[in-house]
């Protein structure tokens, strides 16, 4: 079994994710040929994605390392990207099973009523995984322990795309009956909650409702993330001390990744929709009409363009934060991609504030550099052992250096768990048991209550 799954993760979401929709397709009741064609929209989608994120890797990893050793920046902590966090997720004992297990604990928390959200959103399963996998190893490479770890942050997870589903309907167009079960996009939604009634307390600050298309009103072609790309680029390229023809190049790179973006997502969407609404139709008819949620990948929506201008910003402010910020040792550089990420659930508490969604960007990530750093032996120490077992070159550390990415280990979610495994064992145990426990519980309730008022409404 762990071989059969450990192949299948190989494949990569471009391969896998078109043959389990295909496959969903086809055990929901669509047509072959339907299936497949949204199975490969998703797949070209990854393909895409994979060569955006490429394209910020390859070209601005070298004037990002060009721009450390110009101007002394000593960070101990390298930055491996989301393929080493993958890597050392699927390739332990706890990743290879976390699929089946977690779709267990899915199918066990719908039909008792703890949950509303079906995770269909498989090749993300690697952050569970990974979670599962820090513990793992940490803890003598234990079993027990990886597994309760992923099982407790999938549950929480679930719990809060529940929770968050509405909003996030309510924002984002064409998103009826979906949520995000992602546990790094979910991880920023307490920040978003919190610092956003803060920032309403302040007088005035409510002036400062500035989205992206009022941004391009107000500075015209400047305002842009198109051009705001190229002016990004660009700047990078004159701190690294480029030539004029280089400088020109990585301007309009990036400019070519915030349009491209865009234009990507609209794939994802063509693809997962019509799985979307059938899988919806299937399980509220199994379901008796109970309302459902499809768990679906956040890349949905990251062609916003308020992320896509937030994103854009604080790339260089990140990595001006990271250099001055105390106690910090990581330069983010291939995580660079995954900014976009961090604003699927902030948005919608932001209402797409320009403002107010750049602040709490910076506040989290200004705190998940933190979680970074501290995480930073538990991943050296995983990405070296799968390393030396399989030779998997994307969890190869440089000498001299730890590991880590942005990606996940900078989650509220994940440093939370690693924390109370890694120090406080049996405590750490049972205060999580207790969070998950009380978190269902109050899912079961409200899901409950809201269905007792439905019945009460159709009769």
């Amino acid at each position: 079994m762990e071989q059969v799954f450990s192949y299948i993760i190989s494949l990569g979401a471009s391969v896998m994710m078109p043959i389990l929709f295909t496959i969903i397709g086809l055990c929901i009741g669509m047509k072959f040929g339907k299936s497949l064609k949204s199975g490969l929209y998703v797949g070209v989608g990854f393909v895409g994605l994979g060569i955006v994120t490429a394209l910020l890797t390859t070209n601005f990893g070298g004037p990002l390392s060009d721009i450390s050793e110009l101007y002394g920046l000593q960070l101990g902590v390298f930055d491996m990207g989301w393929p080493a966090a993958a890597a050392v997720a699927y390739n332990t004992a706890v990743g290879a099973l976390i699929i089946p297990i977690c779709l267990g604990v899915n199918f066990l928390l719908l039909v008792t009523k703890c949950t509303r959200t079906v995770n269909i959103d498989l090749w993300n399963y690697w952050h569970f995984a990974f979670i599962g996998a820090v513990a793992y190893f940490v803890m003598d490479q234990s079993l027990a322990w990886g597994y309760f770890a992923a099982i407790v942050c999938y549950i929480n997870t679930l719990v809060m795309a529940d929770l968050t589903a509405d909003r996030f309907q309510g924002y984002y167009e064409g998103m009826e009956g979906i949520s995000i079960p992602q546990p790094f996009c979910q991880s920023f939604t307490p920040f978003a909650l919190v610092i956003s009634k803060a920032l309403d307390m302040i007088p005035g600050f409510s002036k400062l409702d500035i989205d992206a298309e009022g941004l391009k009103k107000r500075f015209g072609v400047l305002g842009e993330p198109l051009v705001l790309g190229v002016i990004v680029g660009a700047l990078i390229g004159l701190l690294a001390q480029l030539d004029v023809k280089k400088v020109l190049f990585l301007g309009v790179t990036m400019g070519a990744v915030m349009e491209l973006i865009p234009r990507i997502t609209r794939l994802f969407i063509d693809g997962l929709m019509p799985i979307s609404e059938k899988t919806q139709e299937v399980v509220k008819r199994k379901f008796n009409g109970k309302k459902v949620y499809i768990g679906m990948s956040p890349a949905l929506v990251i062609g916003h363009p308020t992320t896509l201008v937030v994103s854009l910003l604080l790339i260089p402010v990140t990595l001006g934060l990271a250099v001055v910020l105390p106690g910090n040792q990581f330069l983010p550089l291939a995580s660079l991609a995954g900014m976009f990420y961090v604003f699927v659930m902030v948005l919608p508490y932001t209402k797409g504030n320009v403002v107010k969604t750049f602040i709490i960007g910076l506040i989290a990530l200004a705190v998940g550099l933190w979680f970074v750093t501290d995480m930073a032996p538990a991943f050296t120490q995983a990405a070296k052992t799968v390393f030396e077992q399989t030779g998997d070159k994307a969890a190869d550390i440089p000498a001299g250096f730890e590991g880590g990415a942005l990606d996940f280990a900078s989650s509220l979610f994940g440093w939370v768990i690693y924390k109370c495994v890694a120090y406080l064992k049996w405590i750490g145990a049972a205060v999580l048991t207790l969070v998950t426990v009380g978190m269902v519980a109050w899912n079961r309730k409200r899901i409950v209550a809201e269905d007792s008022s439905h019945n009460e409404i159709t009769k």
